[in-house]
């Protein structure tokens, strides 16, 4: 679970990201800034990695706009700052869900209020879907939804477009959306991506086998291949789970 806000920041221009890094140094210190990028492109592989709390996006880049960038999820779950030199592109942003609308060259205050309102909402949503106040998921099925026990799910596995979820009384549940698009809410539950194929409980781990990469065993006695690029990442998470 993140213990500290994130923010990111999309512009072209050096100077642009510099000053906004500086007044989110000087203004909001708590706050990480977990990536900067420069194109649409950059972006994209950043964002499909992490995404943040806080989303500094520059709406005219170097290889397209900010909604061309937008264009490639189903859904951006950032609290989006637009930036841009060009008052014109409100109506478009603002379509597009904006949180602000911030014009170069930025104006400190309007930096600073705008960076508030999104602590605002930030908080607010997290207050609402919090692990304390809500260990349910919903998941959409062609009949309807399943409404289920977050800690019954034992693991998940991506198949193209679909992901199918594997309960602990052995029933599986086929769900007609990406893995990624669950992979950042139920981190906060304890979950962990240690594959491109593979979400898996932590609280549902049996056994870890060394290897290059490794391989876990699940209490459904599924055996799962921890990727090369995860491998570290998972170890440290184990050893610091609570």
């Amino acid at each position: 679970m993140r213990t500290r806000i994130q923010a990111s920041i999309i512009d072209d221009e050096q100077d642009g990201r510099d000053y906004i890094s500086l007044l989110m140094k000087n203004e909001f210190p708590d706050i990480e800034i977990s990536f900067q990028a420069s194109s649409i492109e950059e972006a994209y592989i950043n964002l499909i990695k992490n995404t943040p709390d806080i989303l500094f996006l520059d709406i005219q880049l170097k290889d397209g706009t900010a909604f061309d960038l937008l264009s490639k999820f189903r859904e951006m779950n950032s609290l989006i700052i637009f930036i841009t030199a060009f008052e014109h592109f409100a109506i478009q942003a603002i379509k597009n869900g904006a949180t602000d609308y911030l014009l170069k060259p930025i104006k400190r205050i309007d930096f600073i209020m705008a960076v508030n309102k999104a602590l605002e909402i930030n908080k607010k949503n997290k207050s609402s879907s919090s692990p304390s106040s809500q260990n349910k998921i919903s998941l959409p099925t062609l009949q309807g939804f399943k409404l289920t026990n977050i800690n019954d799910i034992v693991r998940c596995e991506a198949d193209s477009s679909y992901t199918t979820f594997y309960m602990n009384d052995k029933t599986k549940i086929i769900v007609s959306k990406t893995l990624h698009e669950f992979e950042e809410y139920l981190s906060d539950y304890n979950f962990f991506r240690i594959h491109h194929k593979h979400l898996i409980n932590l609280s549902h781990l049996k056994e870890y086998i060394k290897g290059k990469g490794g391989q876990v065993i699940m209490t459904d006695n599924s055996i799962l291949d921890v990727s090369v690029r995860k491998k570290n990442d998972f170890l440290y998470k184990i050893e610091h789970m609570d």
